[in-house]
Order: structure tokens, then sequence, then C-alpha cells
């Protein structure tokens, strides 16, 4: 296990900022998302933090040990880091066994320490049974196993994972976050791992680091970030989310292009914006906040994804699947808000339904 400090980390290509100062730590046997869209800067993070790039500015330490800074550069083959790409970049002449112990064999470790050690972390990663087959005989899964193995069997302090599963199949994916998530349990391993989907970063982090622009919007346990977003980027980011403009005081937000109201005690008086999560919004009810037509619904086998248009503006709600057609489209049904988060009203045009 090991410890990564960032302090005041920055990268810069030309006049273009990518990363911008950072500052953080990474615990003992953390599993940390570097959660943002495509060019925020993740994994420009992640790369300074293996060497295959140096910062701008700051210092990086792994350990107390300063591996980036003004004045320091550790090259990565010698940060004891492990690294698995989005591509599985496995070695086709290469059998499963070999493919993972190839990191040793360079090493010139001796062949009774390699065999131990592969068929150690092959068991670790269930892929015992194909160590003799060839990438070509396995499927994607299980190519990203023998990649995962092949990071793992040097034993490294911290394993730096790269969108690892945006190459599978949908329910291969998911499958896959749960066995990742299991094996760094089981190992006490550090990881770092860089996605832009929500879902992996909800389902195996202990902390979420949103960034975005390079900025780092928010830190924080999955249930933190999606509960209790700092900001509408954050809000918007992680989760389905409608958003709506309104006017906070006296204790109520009377919301603007919709007959409604709802009461709200908090501290953001004025021009707001209100972010609703569209599972957030109760179907019928005789407390219902607004009315508004249903314009379509969606059976997805356990819920009910609905389009509501209320006033001028257009709801998305996540009802229950029993509800899915028991109104028509047109009917006037009452929606009743049971959470919502409220901000300073932003200039940014979030729209009336974000998914």
């Amino acid at each position: 296990m090991s410890v990564i400090t960032l302090d005041h980390v920055t990268k810069k290509y030309g006049e273009s900022v990518v990363v911008n100062d950072i500052t953080d730590e990474f615990g003992d046997g953390e599993f940390i998302t570097l959660l943002g869209p495509s060019g925020c800067g993740k994994t420009t993070m992640l790369r300074m933090i293996a060497g295959f790039e140096k910062p701008t500015s700051g210092e990086i330490r792994i350990d107390g040990r300063v591996v980036s800074s003004a004045d320091t550069f550790v090259p990565p083959e010698k940060r004891e880091l492990g690294m698995v790409f989005q591509s599985y970049a496995v070695w086709p002449h290469l059998n499963v066994f070999g493919n993972v112990a190839y990191p040793l064999k360079i090493r010139k470790m001796p062949k009774a320490e390699i065999k131990e050690k592969v068929e150690k972390v092959l068991e670790s990663v269930h892929l015992s049974q194909y160590a003799g087959r060839m990438p070509s005989e396995l499927s994607g899964g299980q190519q990203q196993r023998v990649a995962l193995a092949r990071a793992l069997v040097a034993e490294p302090k911290v394993l730096l994972l790269d969108e690892p599963l945006s190459n599978l199949d949908a329910k291969l994916r998911e499958r896959m976050r749960f066995e990742i998530k299991e094996i760094q349990e089981r190992l006490g391993i550090n990881v770092i791992y860089v996605t832009h989907d929500q879902g992996e970063a909800m389902t195996m982090s202990d902390r979420v680091f949103v960034i975005n622009s390079g900025v780092l919007q928010q830190v924080g346990s999955p249930v933190e970030i999606y509960r209790s977003p700092k900001n509408q980027f954050v809000a918007d980011f992680v989760g389905k989310v409608n958003f709506l403009k309104g006017v906070s005081g006296n204790g109520s937000i009377k919301l603007e292009g919709i007959d409604g109201t709802l009461r709200y005690d908090g501290d953001v008086t004025g021009a707001v914006d209100v972010a609703v999560r569209p599972e957030n919004i109760r179907i019928g009810g005789e407390e219902a906040h607004l009315r508004g037509k249903l314009v379509s619904e969606y059976f997805t086998g356990d819920t009910n994804d609905c389009r509501v248009k209320a006033g001028n503006t257009e709801l998305r709600v996540i009802a229950g699947a029993d509800t899915y057609r028991k109104f028509s489209p047109d009917d006037t049904i009452g929606l009743h808000i049971t959470d919502f988060m409220v901000f300073p009203a932003s200039d940014s045009d979030f729209g009336k339904i974000l998914t």
C-alpha cells in the first residue's frame, strides 16, 4: 500500500492549462476515481502520477518520496506502479501465462518464483484455467483481466487504470466493475481509476474527484457527490437532473415558467437554479407541487421513464414500473417533488432537461 500526494500540481501545453493547481492526498488502500468529461484533464493527471508526463509546476510524492518536481523526475519504471490502459495491450504471440509473466521475466526473476507469482495472480483474477490459452481464444473481459493480472503480478504500490472497461459491452462492463472492486479489496491495493462513466465512479469508489476543464470541482464519497453536489456542473455530470429557474425568498421558491412553488428554508435567496433528480419526482397524489401533461413514457423493466410538460418546461420523471400506462399521453397528472437542490442562478444554459 502507498500514499500519493499531489502538491499544487499544474500541467500546461503552451498557454492551455490542462490540470490546474490540484492539491490532495490519496491514502492507503483507497479506491480513487478521477471523473469528468473527455478532455477535462483526468488522464493527464493519471499520466503525471505514472511518470509518462511531467508537471509544469508542483510536486508529486509517493510515500513521501518526491517523484516529480522542478528538480526531480523519477521515470515510470522506478515508481513501483502498475498501469492498465484503455486498450488491452496483450501480446498476441504469448499465451495468458506468458503475458502475465513478462514483467517478471524482464526483471530476470528465477523461473520458480515467476511461476508461483503468476499462478497466484491468475487465481486472483479467476483465470487459472486459461493459463495456456492464446489471447485470440479469450473474450474481451478475459483479455482485460489478463492486462489486470500483468499489472498486479509485480506487486505495485498503486494500480492505475485508464478507462479500462470502455471497450467492453454494457453487461460485461457492469460485471467487471464489481470484479475489479473485489480484487482491490481482497489485495488491499491502492487504485486510481480514470473514467467518464458515472456508473463506474458510483459503484467502485471510496472517493470521487470530479474534474472539469482541468479544475477540481468536488471531492467526496459517491453519496456526497450525488446528493450534495457543490455546483450545477457536478449535479449535471453525476446523475440525471432537471434544472428549473426560480426566485427564492420568504421560505419558498417560486418557479419560473411553471405554476408551482416549493417550500425552502435554505440560505440561497434571489434568482436560483433548482436541480431535481428525475427519481425525486413522484407521479400523482394530493400533495402535488406541479401539474403537467404526460408527453411520453418508456418502460425499462424496473422503471417508467417519463417526459411531462409542465408550463413551458419539459421534465424527466423516473417513476415506478407500476405506473406504466396508468395514464395516457396528454393526460394531466400531478407531480410531487420529494427532494431538490438549490444553487445561485447561473448564466450557463443547462437546458430544461438533462440526461
